[in-house]
C-alpha cells in the first residue's frame, strides 16, 4: 500500500457518498480530511502523512466524537449525541481491526520476555515503561493505551 492509500480511499468514498448524497458519510469524511490535512501543515515543514499518521488523526476524531457524544447526552441533546455516534461509527469503518484481550496479552507476553532478554533482569514494576513502548510498537493503533498499561501492570506484578 502506498503512503496514500488511506487518504485516496478516504476521497474516493466521500466522491461515492457525495454523488448517493449521503449527509451524513460527506460530512464526516470532509471532517476528517480537513483534520487529515490539518496535521499534514502543522510544524515546521508541511509532509504527506503515512498511512499509520493518517490512522492515529482518525483515532483521534473518533475518540472527540465519543467524548462529544457523551457531552451532548448529558445534557440531554440525545439527537446531536447520535450524530457524534453515528459520525465515530463512519470513521471507525477506516480504522485497523483492534486487537482482542488474549492478542494483547500475547503481545504483553512478548515484549516482556524482549525487555527482560535486554536487561538480563527478572520482569519486575520497573520495566513497566519500556514494556509498553515495545506493546505500543508492535499493536501499531490497534490497542487502546489504557488496555496495553492494564495488561502490562498484570503481567508484571504477577511476574514480580
Amino acid at each position: 500500500m502506498s503512503d496514500q492509500g488511506l487518504k485516496e480511499r478516504l476521497r474516493a468514498d466521500l466522491t461515492a457518498a457525495m454523488k448517493a448524497r449521503d449527509t451524513l458519510t460527506t460530512s464526516t469524511l470532509r471532517l476528517a480530511l480537513a483534520a487529515i490535512t490539518t496535521a499534514e501543515v502543522a510544524g515546521p515543514q508541511a509532509k504527506e502523512l503515512s498511512d499509520a499518521e493518517i490512522v492515529t488523526v482518525l483515532q483521534k476524531e473518533v475518540r472527540k466524537r465519543g467524548e462529544a457524544a457523551e457531552a451532548f447526552a448529558g445534557a440531554g441533546r440525545d439527537e446531536q449525541a447520535a450524530k457524534e455516534r453515528a459520525e465515530a461509527q463512519v470513521l471507525s469503518g477506516y480504522l485497523p481491526q483492534k486487537l482482542t484481550d488474549a492478542e494483547v496479552e500475547d503481545l504483553v507476553a512478548a515484549a516482556v520476555a524482549a525487555v527482560t532478554a535486554s536487561t538480563g533482569a527478572a520482569p519486575t514494576m520497573r520495566q513497566m515503561g519500556p514494556v509498553i513502548k515495545d506493546v505500543q510498537a508492535r499493536a501499531a493503533g490497534r490497542a487502546d493505551g489504557s488496555r496495553i498499561a492494564a495488561a502490562v501492570k498484570l503481567a508484571l506484578s504477577g511476574a514480580g
